[in-house]
């Protein structure tokens, strides 16, 4: 047994369950007589609701949050080509995937709104930044991550060339080639950080839903209970009133039988 071993054991375990799971092995460890180990696997931290779901993509959905990441993969290779054609493709394929890893993702329990905001925002963070794609794909987060630049990569524009300086200094149309793949950089940019800002909006609106859905749900289930109880309160209403109305008529008769 060793500690990679058991991380990965462990950030499969749902969070209410990871503490006595983590002491438990932890216990198991010493008593083999690897203290180390032991105080090692004490210091793993306890992952949050939403870094446990993200966690089990990497376990039960393998081949989804693959093509997730190779998404990820292609769309910073795209920003440092500075690809607009592929850049424009890969940004409407990273709404589609995204929509559905993170879907799967919620599956995994019932999140709430704010821990599904968290599973989103960490799977934008694997979709840009390498080194969150390794650790989304490793399977053991302790808690959401987050990337803060709209861009997968800084953009380093390729030098020209000396023969396109030449042309320009000659009054040629190597300037204008420039200018124009500057142009179309920056526009590049802003169609992916507009889109990027529809997706937030987007979800963001889509965890509101959500929650709203799950809030009538449970307020639908719980009128759908009381409307049974009631009609069943109802019916002994009626019983009872019927009884009543057969006393009555039977004490009538009683008292005229009396008074005769």
């Amino acid at each position: 047994m060793d500690l990679d071993e058991v991380a990965d054991r462990l950030y499969g375990v749902p969070p209410p369950e990871f503490t006595a799971a983590r002491a438990e092995a932890a216990r198991a460890a010493k008593e083999a007589g690897d203290g180390g180990l032991a105080k090692e696997i004490a210091k793993l931290r306890k992952p949050t609701v939403s870094a446990w779901a993200v966690n089990r993509l990497s376990r039960e959905h393998p081949a989804e949050l693959d093509e997730l990441l190779e998404v990820g993969e292609r769309l910073r290779a795209a920003w440092q080509e500075q690809d607009a054609d592929e850049l424009a493709e890969l940004t409407r394929l990273r709404g589609e995937v995204s929509a559905k890893v993170g879907r799967l993702a919620r599956q995994a329990g019932d999140l709430s709104a704010a821990a599904a905001t968290e599973v989103d925002q960490t799977l934008d963070a694997a979709l840009v930044d390498e080194e969150a794609a390794a650790e989304v794909r490793r399977g053991r987060l302790a808690k959401p991550l987050q990337y803060s630049g709209f861009a997968p990569a800084p953009v380093t524009r390729p030098r020209p060339s000396r023969a396109k300086k030449k042309g320009a200094a000659d009054g040629g149309d190597g300037g204008d080639e420039a200018a124009e793949a500057r142009r179309r950089e920056e526009e590049a940019a802003r169609k992916a950080k507009e889109r990027e800002e529809a997706e937030a909006a987007h979800r963001e609106w889509l965890a509101t839903l959500e929650s709203a859905q799950r809030e009538y749900d449970e307020r639908a289930e719980k009128v759908e209970r009381l409307e049974k109880k009631l009609a069943k309160a109802r019916r002994k209403l009626d019983d009872a009133r019927q009884r009543l109305e057969v006393t009555k008529r039977e004490e009538r008769h009683a008292r005229q039988r009396l008074e005769r």
